[in-house]
């Protein structure tokens, strides 16, 4: 299952039935699991490792160095990426920052289409999808089926709540709280993402009190304290409205407005 022309390091661990392609290269510390599958012209630097069934395409670079000027080679950081991901070309994932944690993590079943960059210490969630050229500085939290849309662009320490969606070119400086669609330059927040949670099957319910929420921090011209003690009150038993308002909460770079 390994090409003749790959290169593959002694010390890596690759399950038996892992496909690796013409003119990669596996390096030491790497850990591949089963029903993997690495393109041709892959280069995966570890530690790194990747869960069952990922498909890297070609050209991609897996758990390279930091682009940190700070960052110390020596040091012992990791790339862990989890199962059933697509990975497409010429993605760029690096591992994390002794400052940072020391890990980036990539979860499981998310779609990354192709040249998006993930930078060192990211946390990505699971059912994530990545147009192409979607670009993550260092320290950005992506957290469940987020969407970021093309040429999306994630300052670093940002965090992109579950569902959240930002539309082509958005320059995100702020969170963005869940369930929230944000465009532009800098991002402003437009709507709630009412197509993507009837399609994860909310109900009319829970959309149109997460409609409510939004309406009260984003066009009722209230002060975000005055807003947060309204929301407190509407947030009930409804998790998502709960989700919303926690998020917020513990946002330390404000929120986009």
């Amino acid at each position: 299952m390994i090409h003749p022309s790959a290169i593959v390091d002694t010390n890596a661990e690759i399950a038996q039935d892992v496909l690796i392609g013409p003119f990669s290269v596996i390096g030491t510390g790497v850990k591949i699991e089963a029903g993997a599958e690495i393109g041709s012209h892959v280069i995966v630097k570890g530690p790194t490792s990747i869960g069952r069934n990922t498909r890297i395409y070609p050209y991609c670079s897996i758990g390279e160095d930091p682009q940190d000027k700070k960052f110390d080679p020596s040091s012992p950081t990791r790339l862990e990426i989890g199962e059933n991901n697509t990975i497409r070309e010429y993605c760029s994932i690096n591992r994390g920052t002794v400052g940072g944690g020391g890990v980036t993590r990539v979860g499981n079943d998310n779609w990354i289409m192709a040249y998006c960059h993930i930078a060192h210490d990211c946390q990505v969630g699971n059912h994530v999808i990545f147009a192409n050229n979607a670009t993550l500085a260092g320290h950005v939290e992506i957290h469940d089926y987020a969407i970021l849309g093309g040429f999306t662009g994630v300052h670093q320490f940002c965090r992109m709540g579950e569902n959240s969606f930002s539309a082509i070119s958005a320059v995100i400086v702020k969170d963005v709280p869940p369930f929230v669609i944000v465009d532009g330059n800098n991002a402003r927040a437009r709507a709630i993402n009412r197509e993507g949670l009837r399609r994860r099957g909310f109900d009319s319910d829970t959309i149109s009190a997460l409609k409510e929420a939004f309406k009260t921090i984003y066009i009722k011209g209230l002060t975000l304290k005055d807003a947060m003690d309204h929301l407190a009150s509407l947030a009930g038993e409804i998790e998502q409205v709960q989700q919303f308002v926690s998020f917020i909460q513990t946002s330390e770079r404000g929120i986009v407005r």
